[in-house]
């Protein structure tokens, strides 16, 4: 992983994400983040949120309820599909995104995710169990790594070397009021590139 390059960081095989979401999903800080936005939309602790890997990229969630059963929410790997229905909440909008095809799939996997491959979970977990600023921290120093990666500054494993540095560095008191929060991410974004200048020094 040491070799990776930006080009391949972004090449994912289902989805046309942009190059910043790519890259957050080569290293899995997409679900990271994901972890986080989830316990703040739904309300739900972080011990009963749980990440699977899914290579056909055809289910995005699943929620299981108290007798046992599960729903999954299915569609095609397009993004306009999201976009769409933001934008046509409460209703639902058509799209030109290709029609799911169970047929052709023929076959959903799952796995449990690889912490020690994909760090950034852990990382993420920790990040939103410790509450205060440290999520914004955590997303301000993986914008800043993520962009020097894709500028060739940093290397792929440099990404979460400097999240975790940052993490480890900045003041991740509670903020109280939105300026806080600028602040906050302005420190760490600062800091994220200080760190990544002595890497690359």
């Amino acid at each position: 992983m040491a070799s990776v390059t930006p080009q391949q960081a972004v090449a994912h095989p289902n989805w046309s994400m942009g190059a910043k979401i790519s890259v957050d999903s080569a290293t899995m800080m997409n679900k990271g983040l994901e972890l986080i936005e989830a316990h703040h939309l739904f309300d739900v602790p972080s011990d009963r949120i749980e990440i699977l890997v899914h290579p056909q990229s055809v289910i995005h969630s699943m929620v299981e309820y108290v007798d046992g059963s599960v729903l999954a929410q299915l569609g095609s790997p397009d993004m306009r599909i999201p976009i769409a229905h933001a934008l046509a909440w409460p209703e639902r909008m058509e799209t030109p995104a290709e029609k799911l095809d169970l047929a052709k799939i023929k076959s959903l996997t799952f796995e449990a995710p690889d912490l020690d491959r994909f760090p950034a979970l852990r990382v993420a977990r920790q990040v939103l169990e410790a509450g205060g600023a440290a999520k914004t921290v955590l997303n301000a120093a993986n914008e800043e790594a993520v962009a020097a990666f894709l500028g060739r500054r940093i290397s792929f494993l440099d990404i979460l070397r400097t999240v975790e540095e940052v993490l480890a560095q900045a003041d991740a008191t509670t903020a109280r009021s939105i300026a806080d929060v600028i602040d906050i991410d302005r420190k760490a974004r600062a800091l994220a590139q200080d760190l990544m200048s002595e890497m690359a020094a």
